[in-house]
């Protein structure tokens, strides 16, 4: 069977290596004569994949001993809501930065619970660059900071982390988390998906600061509560087991490709594959500042739009599938998370390159 390149923005592309482990590992798990499916979140089998996975991921981020890692459900559009119930603690408003589709919808959320105040936005060109830390207007009062860390659908990546002082900073990492080493002790809470960049859907990554466990809104649900998953060991109820699973055989892949400082050296160098070949172009256009594009999501437009559909079909004959851009913006992208090797992106530069020369 050939596998065909996979440029899904999410549900996203595994590494092969996790694949077969799993598919080698599925009717029997290390002899316990059961697939991990089948198996009780309370019973000894689970509870050991479960603690190595969290102690796998702590060590891929080095995540302070005052932090916890949570696994929970809901995706990271749950945890829109769960920051302002969690985070609130008594203040009435809290910091966004607008800086695409993904921030607007937190930004909606949080709206339900408090005053948003708007400390940022790149709106004004459409969304396609990060708004700089010398334009940010933030209230000393506010009860957190959030921004979007990485846009999927926009392609706009902060290179760098704000300074919010003493008011606890939040980011939805959710398309690049573990693409890059992260600092974790500047922020106050980090969350994503797991479902781009880390495992299958149905499992979300937080990571919270022992100090803003506690002081939920009194309507916050206890499946939201940071506090109730915390004291719980993150089983408050039934795990996403499966995809938990998975995502610990792909922290092991991390650690065997050498850790996220190799693979951000791996992420940067197929990034520039591509980049390298829009900027040299202008049959295809790259929308985002040159500094502030993802190294995970690398939007893309055909000069000649009607071509579009010609683009993706032929794309598809040729293996290469996912690569319609997302409703909101359009045009194309290319998602290019840690286990898209970099012969695939050589695959898709060469098959541009053609269709370039037969209609350009």
């Amino acid at each position: 069977m050939t596998r065909i390149i996979n440029f899904s923005a999410g549900p996203a592309v595994l590494p092969e290596s996790v694949l077969e482990q799993a598919s080698r590992e599925m009717l029997d798990w290390h002899g316990s004569g059961m697939s991990v499916m089948e198996m009780s979140h309370r019973g000894k089998e689970f509870v050991g994949i479960a603690e190595q996975a969290e102690a796998d991921l702590r060590e891929l981020l080095a995540v302070p001993a005052n932090y916890k890692v949570l696994f929970v459900q809901g995706g990271a559009t749950q945890q829109f809501a769960a920051v302002p119930m969690n985070l609130l603690r008594g203040k009435k408003s809290a910091d966004y930065v607008n800086s695409g589709e993904w921030a607007k919808k937190a930004i909606g959320e949080a709206k339900r619970y408090c005053t948003v105040n708007i400390a940022a936005s790149s709106e004004d060109q459409k969304f396609t660059y990060a708004p700089p830390q010398s334009k940010w207007k933030l209230d000393p009062e506010a009860a957190y900071v959030h921004y979007t860390s990485n846009e999927t659908i926009g392609g706009v990546e902060f290179h760098w982390v704000p300074d919010t002082g003493k008011v606890p900073l939040v980011a939805d990492m959710s398309s690049h988390m573990l693409s890059r080493p992260v600092d974790v002790a500047r922020y106050g809470v980090i969350y994503a998906g797991a479902q781009k960049n880390m495992g299958p859907a149905g499992l979300t990554i937080v990571i919270v600061r022992d100090d803003l466990i506690g002081g939920a809104l009194p309507v916050t649900p206890a499946m939201l509560d940071y506090k109730v998953q915390a004291d719980n060991g993150w089983m408050y109820n039934t795990p996403p087991t499966y995809a938990v699973y998975i995502a610990g055989l792909v922290f092991q892949w991390l650690k065997k490709q050498g850790g996220l400082k190799k693979m951000e050296e791996i992420n940067r160098a197929k990034a520039a594959v591509l980049y390298d070949f829009l900027d040299q172009t202008e049959f295809y256009l790259s929308p985002v500042a040159k500094s502030d594009r993802s190294l995970m999501n690398i939007p893309f437009r055909l000069k000649n739009d009607k071509l579009d559909e010609e683009f993706l079909k032929q794309a598809r004959q040729n293996g290469l599938v996912e690569l319609k851009g997302h409703r909101a913006v359009g045009g194309m992208r290319a998602s290019i998370y840690n286990a898209m090797p970099i012969d695939g992106v050589k695959a898709l530069v060469a098959y541009m390159r053609d269709f370039q020369g037969k209609n350009g």
